[in-house]
This record gives C-alpha cells, structure tokens and sequence, in this order.
C-alpha cells in the first residue's frame, strides 16, 4: 500500500487513476484497474446518453467490487449532449468519484456532493485549479504540456506545473501528462502531488479496447512523434503523428482556419473510427508524448504492481544511496 490523500478520498490502494479517456475508457478498463487497487473511469461521452452510461457502469460494477468512477467532460460545443441524463446516471449509481472538464462544473457540484461521490476537476493551469478548488471540489488533476488529448495553451510542463499548484493549493493534486511507470510515481510525489493519473500508459494495456494494429503503433512511437493541432485557433490537442494530421498542420500554417474547417478531419468521430477499426492514418489520435517510455502491454494488474515495485525500489535503495 502506498498511503496518500488521494488513496483516502478515493479508497483505493494505489494512488494511481485511469484517466477518462473518450472511447477508450469503458467497464472493462476501468474494472481491471480497480482490481488492481487504483481506480478507473469511465468515459460519459463514449455513451450514447444517459441510459447506456448507466448499463455501462453496471457492466463495470460486475466485474469488480473496487471503486469506480466516471469522467463528464463539460465543453459549450458539444451541443445535444444529454448532460442531465448523464448526470442522473451517475448519481443514481452511486460511484465512487466523478472526474469533470472541460469548463465549470459547478451546476452539477451539489447532486454529486448530495450522493456523496468525490469531485475531481482536471486543470491546465494552477489559475483554473484554484477556482476549482474555491467551488468546493475535492481534488485536481493537473494536465502538464505533455499530455494526450488537450493540454491548454500555456505550454507549461509538469516538472513547473505541478509543484506550482502544490505551492498554492490545499486539496489534494492528481500529476497528469509524461507518467507511466513507477518513476513517474515517485517523481509525482516529489513534486507536491498525491498520486498519478495516466491514459496513454492505460491505454496500452491488454484490457485496452485500443485496435492490436494501433497498439503495436504506438509501442514503435518515440516522444518525437506526437504533436499539437487546433493551436493556430487557440484549442490544442496532443495527437500521433500521421498523414492526416500532416495536411491539417499543412492547413493551419496557410492560415484563417477554425476547428470547424478542421473538423472533417480530426475531429473527434474520425479518431475514434479509427481507435477501433486499427487505422493508422484514419484521424489525429490523442497520444501523450509518454508513448517514448512504453515499450509493452502489460495487463492492468502487471502495470500496476510493477509501477508499485519500481516506486518502493527507487526510494528504499537508489535514492537512498544517492542522498546518504
């Protein structure tokens, strides 16, 4: 056992999170990493509506007895979202944490403190934690420059952003972006946060719904081979490298772009086409540029016993030796 805030909030043995991850991050997922001693989430927006979301924490909840919970990522654009039925889902299910993003989550603050289910807002930048925290969440995530999917416009790197926050914040502080091994995890520690909350490593796993072809994609990958598009209108987002998303950064450079010129190709339905059927130049896929460290798909359980092994290794005997 590794003995933090954040194992006490959420009731877990580990302080390691599987991040909500759209599309990936189904019951299968998340129950493998609960019966592993962290906690895993679920994507609401992988769901159809509320309906499905409820199903699928039902499936997730009979396959382990460990805490679960669900990611509910908030953004004005994503219009005829059923938010509500989501929200109703959660509540009536009665999981253990809600992870919201996106933007401001306090609509939805009082139900979810009502079920008593905890209250994780991810942030990318200590700014937007702060007013997190003064709406009476639980704890952050903090997503540094290095991560998948949308790491805000501020290019600050988690060795900076992390103990930044720490410095400023009093609830408990999940490190997002660069982690995946028990390294990681003590270096996350470190730096002022309570435990680590990982996607691209989760999404490297056996239990991953990811297509065979795209993992064995992103083993060969190198932390030279993601890169940021939306960043000419203001909206990045950390993806592979490939063909497509080579002619949309071709379209960004020419310049007058909005995401929605971009849409047809990176957005959100073409990845996610792509996640599943393993085609390598189908869409821009969220990749953080963690993908340089992972060189195998262990199961949930492995990864998470390693991580914890490789942790109390480095602490008890090469840091040791180092400071003495």
């Amino acid at each position: 056992m590794i003995k933090t805030r954040i194992t006490e909030l959420l009731g877990i043995k580990y302080p390691i999170v599987q991040g909500g991850m759209r599309w990936a991050a189904r019951a299968e997922l998340a129950a493998a990493v609960a019966n592993a001693g962290g906690i895993g989430f679920i994507s609401a927006h992988t769901q159809a509506d509320g309906n499905a979301l409820r199903a699928e924490i039902a499936r997730a909840r009979s396959l382990t007895q460990g805490p679960i919970g669900v990611n509910l990522t908030l953004l004005a654009a994503n219009t005829g979202i059923d938010y509500d039925g989501y929200v109703a889902a959660i509540v009536e299910s009665g999981v253990a944490a809600v992870e919201t993003a996106g933007s401001n989550p306090s609509k939805y603050i009082p139900a979810f403190r009502a079920a008593g289910i905890k209250i994780i807002h991810k942030c990318t930048t200590v700014r937007h934690a702060l007013k997190a925290e003064g709406l009476g969440v639980d704890a952050v995530s903090i997503d540094g420059f290095e991560c998948a999917g949308h790491p805000g416009e501020d290019d600050v790197p988690g060795l900076i952003l992390i103990p930044t926050a720490a410095e400023k914040l009093s609830i408990p502080i999940l490190a997002c972006g660069g982690f995946a091994d028990g390294r990681g995890l003590v270096a996350a520690l470190a730096l002022g946060a309570e435990g680590v909350n990982m996607g691209t490593r989760f999404l490297l796993t056996q239990e991953s719904p990811l297509h065979p072809a795209l993992k064995q994609h992103m083993l060969a990958a190198t932390e030279r081979d993601t890169v940021l598009v939306g960043r000419s209108y203001g909206d990045s987002s950390r993806v592979l490298r490939n063909g497509i998303v080579a002619e949309a950064l071709a379209k960004e450079k020419e310049g007058g772009v909005t995401y929605k010129d971009l849409l047809p190709l990176i957005g959100a339905p073409r990845w996610m086409k792509a996640m599943a059927e393993g085609d390598l130049e189908g869409g821009a896929i969220p990749a953080g540029m963690v993908i340089g460290l992972i060189k195998d798909l262990p199961t949930c359980a492995e990864l998470i016993a390693r991580m914890v092994a490789e942790a109390k290794a480095l602490v008890s005997q090469r840091l040791r030796c180092v400071m003495e």
